[in-house]
């Protein structure tokens, strides 16, 4: 990890954990399906939680739902749903929890369509990210016209908790799109190649 003298987007500050997501993880271009739909289902998670609560229960949903493994979790019945709902390792929520295995089997959809979620995920942004200029936290909306249009098209394939702020974060986390700070470190090491925003 480096040193803490080092100029962070502020939302990492404070906390080792925040801080090694951020620095690690956080707006590195994904492509890999299996990390798609691990985001996917903690995200939906996340509506009306904190981000922090989300990832310290990472292992014990990366239990709960098969490695994250699509194909397994959208075979998921009524039994398995019940024993998650009872799992202390998970956010115990009836609808997210339909929900991630809902949207297992629309996931299986959209890889028999475009070969991969990968594929049809970055056509939004052309395979490259987008890469916002932002200097002050409060410069970064919760949504944009770019999720708005993603969210859009998930619902409208039958996917569920995917409101435009989710699919925002999403975007965010699979570094789509690019809102560390231009003070921060990560905003230069992954700016390219890369595109303005739209």
């Amino acid at each position: 990890m480096r040193a803490r003298s080092v100029r962070r987007c502020p939302w990492c500050l404070g906390d080792d954990f925040y801080l090694r997501y951020h620095d690690e993880e956080w707006g590195v271009p994904v492509h890999d399906d299996r990390r798609h739909f691990e985001f996917l289902v903690l995200e939906g998670a996340q509506a009306g939680l904190s981000w922090r609560t989300i990832l310290l229960r990472r292992e014990g949903y990366r239990k709960a739902f098969a490695g994250f493994d699509p194909a397994a979790v959208a075979r998921f019945d009524r039994r398995r749903v019940e024993t998650l709902l009872k799992d202390p390792g998970i956010i115990r929520n009836r609808l997210k929890v339909e929900a991630a295995v809902n949207n297992a089997g629309r996931f299986l959809e959209v890889q028999r369509e475009f070969g991969s979620f990968d594929a049809y995920i970055w056509r939004f942004t052309d395979g490259r990210p987008l890469v916002n200029r932002w200097k002050t936290p409060g410069e970064i909306p919760p949504s944009t016209p770019l999720s708005d249009t993603v969210s859009r098209d998930l619902k409208g394939r039958g996917f569920k908790f995917v409101g435009a702020t989710i699919v925002y974060a999403h975007l965010q986390a699979t570094g789509q799109v690019n809102d560390h700070l231009v003070s921060c470190f990560r905003h230069r090491e992954l700016a390219g190649p890369a595109q303005k925003p739209r």
